[in-house]
């Protein structure tokens, strides 16, 4: 049985992306339990990235994914000097939640939405926008076996020249340490396997002002790194679908 069949036969998902083999790089109980459906990574900071992505990427797709959170009028009539630390607006703010959750849109603030747009006016600025982000096609997907590994994901921008993924970042100096930490290097090896580019950049901002920019190549050394974390994570999962669920352990084994 191939691996696309076994992921299938065990989680009804058959395909393989970055998130599932960053989780595969760890604890395989993680791996399990994001195939599973079990673990949903929702923090500030990702609804944010996505945000700025889609504002960025597929503007016109900004209406439909998310919904500003109307503060003004849930704080109007509440008199006090911290007003959304009194209980009448945290009901409001849950009342008005539950009343657009049918929607399925994600509920941001008007000021990480006008944060977003100042970030994008910069990058606009400096020409990042008709110097980089052009000629190309935004959030392009894509799902197919590499060597017998189902993949499936999305690009964020694919030039005929490169392949390029968007970040935000808390610190230019840092985002050279997020690439290991966050796997990112496994993200820019995946992407330029199933595109056949050999070029990979990030495009990174800060998201403080003034919303410094930047244009990051992904180096030979770092997309070997991420072939090394890809390999690592594959053999992992080969082994953990070819164990009886109830023979699986959560022990780590490797030599250093």
């Amino acid at each position: 049985m191939n691996m696309r069949d076994q992921l299938t036969e065990r989680y009804g998902k058959p395909h393989l992306s970055y998130s599932s083999l960053k989780n595969a790089l760890g604890d395989m109980r993680h791996f399990d339990m994001y195939m599973r459906g079990e673990i949903k990574y929702t923090t500030d900071a990702l609804t944010f990235g996505s945000l700025y992505d889609c504002l960025l990427l597929t503007p016109s797709e900004a209406p439909n994914q998310f919904v500003i959170l109307p503060d003004d009028e849930l704080m109007k009539g509440i008199e006090s000097k911290n007003v959304k630390a009194t209980n009448e607006y945290k009901r409001r703010v849950k009342e008005w939640t539950e009343s657009v959750a049918s929607d399925g849109k994600t509920i941001v603030t008007d000021e990480e939405w006008q944060r977003a747009r100042d970030m994008i006016d910069r990058l606009s600025d400096e020409g990042v926008l008709d110097d980089v982000l052009s000629g190309g096609q935004a959030q392009v997907e894509f799902n197919e076996d590499i060597d017998g590994i189902p993949l499936k994901g999305f690009i964020d921008y694919l030039h005929p020249d490169f392949v390029l993924d968007s970040k935000s970042t808390r610190g230019m100096d840092k985002f050279r340490y997020d690439v290991n930490s966050f796997c990112y290097d496994i993200q820019a090896y995946i992407y330029t396997l199933v595109t056949g580019k050999k070029d990979f950049y990030w495009l990174v901002q800060e998201k403080k002002e003034p919303y410094y920019p930047g244009l990051v190549k992904c180096s030979d050394k770092t997309l070997f790194s991420g072939e090394m974390k890809f390999n690592e994570a594959v053999e992992n999962i080969r082994e953990w679908l070819n164990t009886d669920e109830s023979e699986l352990n959560g022990i780590a084994k490797f030599e250093v």
